[in-house]
């Protein structure tokens, strides 16, 4: 039973060293996307909520895999049976999570669309309110070749009929890319297609990380309540 005990304990220390490792690079990742994302335009910046999630989900994997090893290797039932309750309560938070983002969803698009109108209203603005915010507007749309927000050039009102204006105009025009608009070189694409296209990659990358987690937290839960029995049994 001691070879056992054993052989049970460093498979525990080295599982939870390799959450550890996974718990760093899922808070180096996720502070890079949040900090690459700050210098894009406030229209983006419901990506960041799935970036600040990855960075608490990296900070609390980091804390239960050393939580985890000092277990192992003290076998510290106490520990042990920290990291088991913790662990569950992540899973059990995760199937909450994915559950509620099913049922949400046509809300999330909803209030998707009418932060999108918002943002139009700012675009159209002529009084200098939001003209900072019209010229960060305007480095995102040559950044990622599009132009407006749902409408294309028309979300830009008067302001894209001045005669300084150079909104959305192709630095190289191509036809993949570029339409004739009032006899200027337009970026074809809605700016909002874009912002859409970034969420849903960054919710690919968030329920990857997530179901890999699953999978992970599942083994962890099977190590420590082995081991945590073992223990009990010595």
């Amino acid at each position: 039973m001691a070879g056992v005990s054993r052989c049970l304990k460093y498979s525990m220390f080295i599982f939870n060293f390799f959450f550890w490792v996974c718990g760093c690079i899922i808070l180096g990742f996720s502070i890079w996307m949040r900090v690459s994302g700050t210098q894009q335009v406030n229209a983006t910046s419901s990506v960041f909520a799935g970036a600040n999630l990855l960075i608490a989900v990296g900070a609390i994997i980091m804390i239960l895999g050393f939580l985890g090893c000092c277990g192992a290797v003290k076998e510290s039932r106490c520990m042990l049976m920290l990291f088991f309750i913790a662990l569950l309560l992540i899973l059990i938070l995760q199937i909450t999570g994915g559950i509620l983002g099913a049922v949400y969803k046509p809300k999330v698009e909803e209030a998707f669309n009418l932060t999108l109108s918002a943002n139009v209203n700012a675009l159209q603005s002529t009084t200098g309110e939001f003209k900072e915010y019209q010229e960060v507007f305007q480095k995102f749309e040559e950044k990622e070749k599009c132009c407006g927000l749902m409408k294309g050039p028309e979300d830009w009102g008067e302001n894209f009929k001045k005669p300084s204006s150079n909104i959305c105009e192709c630095e190289k025009p191509s036809s993949d890319l570029c339409i004739n608009y009032q006899g200027r070189n337009i970026y074809a694409k809605p700016c909002g297609e874009v912002i859409m296209q970034q969420i849903e990659d960054s919710l690919v990358i968030i329920i990857g990380i997530a179901f890999g987690l699953a999978v992970v937290e599942i083994l962890g839960l099977v190590f420590s309540m082995s081991l945590y029995c073992q223990i009990g049994r010595k």
